[in-house]
């Protein structure tokens, strides 16, 4: 099950009184683990706008284009997943600064004091981003089980969502990787079709 990173037991409170007929005790883990992804959600939404706005090099107007896009995407799991965490008898946990406290996505280059030197080589951020979108991907995953582990479709159904949000973005980005520095086998080329049985 996924535990949230920081102030677990603020997150999890449940103040509010329901006539839903979810237990206490689930409302709480449910109410801290929606907690953590509102703060991961706010936290790749702004680190996506930061690669927006600062993004530089010969494909400059495709990827503003796309970060700018990817951030649009985040945008309503940002609200539904607020509205869950106050539909289960939670508080929303919802500022940035509050997101910055509990996010358990890396920090964008440059906000930390030491250790991201290397990142600012990549005026494209693609790197950066693919990392912070795969990171998103796992923890999205994780509270899908861990949802559905408590046994609210309500909240695992939310995740099911997320999931493909999450997924596209990174293989949207991930793609520009791979055609840009080779990842592909083959030096980029197309698998051979007749080696995989097509």
């Amino acid at each position: 099950m996924a535990t949230p990173k920081n102030g677990a037991s603020q997150q999890a409170r449940t103040p509010y009184h329901t006539r839903l007929g979810i237990d206490e005790d689930k409302r709480q883990t449910l109410v801290g683990l929606l907690n953590e992804t509102l703060a991961a959600t706010s936290d790749l939404y702004s680190q996506t706008k930061q690669a927006h706005w600062n993004v530089k090099g010969k494909d400059f107007y495709q990827l503003h284009l796309l970060y700018d896009e990817l951030a649009e995407k985040l945008e309503e799991p940002l609200d539904l997943v607020a509205e869950r965490v106050v539909l289960l008898g939670g508080y929303a946990f919802g500022t940035v600064r509050m997101a910055a406290q509990s996010s358990p996505i890396s920090p964008f280059p440059g906000t930390e004091a030491e250790g991201d030197d290397d990142t600012f080589n990549d005026p494209s951020f693609l790197t950066t981003l693919a990392d912070r979108w795969a990171e998103y991907a796992d923890h999205i995953r994780d509270a899908n089980k861990a949802s559905d582990d408590v046994g609210d479709p309500g909240t695992t159904d939310l995740y099911d969502q997320i999931t493909h949000i999450a997924d596209r973005g990174t293989w949207f980005i991930e793609a520009h990787l791979q055609r840009y520095h080779g990842g592909l086998k083959e030096q980029g080329q197309d698998p051979d079709l007749e080696a995989v049985g097509q």
